[in-house]
């Protein structure tokens, strides 16, 4: 979503969540120096605003709990958008966000 909303060209987004703690204690951001709007630190703080983040929100949005370990497993997880976690439907609501 973020390099679909043109804030970065190569994006990585690392969360830490800590025992007890529904919210990730920790959000980050590396552009890898890809930037073109703000900072990695302004990218992270949109993050939470856009998407939900505790591990129940992220089940749901990417259907964890549905198995797809064939289709997975022929052709790898990355690159194929039959998977949820390659959708870019908040692409244009992180930009608004940022801006």
């Amino acid at each position: 979503n973020m390099v679909a909303a043109g804030l970065a060209s190569r994006c990585q987004v690392s969360l830490a969540y800590a025992i007890g703690v529904a919210q990730p204690v920790m959000v980050q951001v590396d552009t890898f120096g890809t930037g073109k709007i703000c900072a990695d630190d302004c990218l992270a703080a949109a993050i939470p605003l856009v998407f939900g983040l505790t591990p129940s929100q992220i089940c749901d949005t990417l259907h964890l709990k549905r198995p797809i370990y064939r289709q997975s497993a022929v052709f790898g997880h990355f690159g194929r958008k039959e998977f949820p976690w390659e959708k870019t439907d908040k692409a244009e609501q992180l930009r608004d966000t940022v801006m």
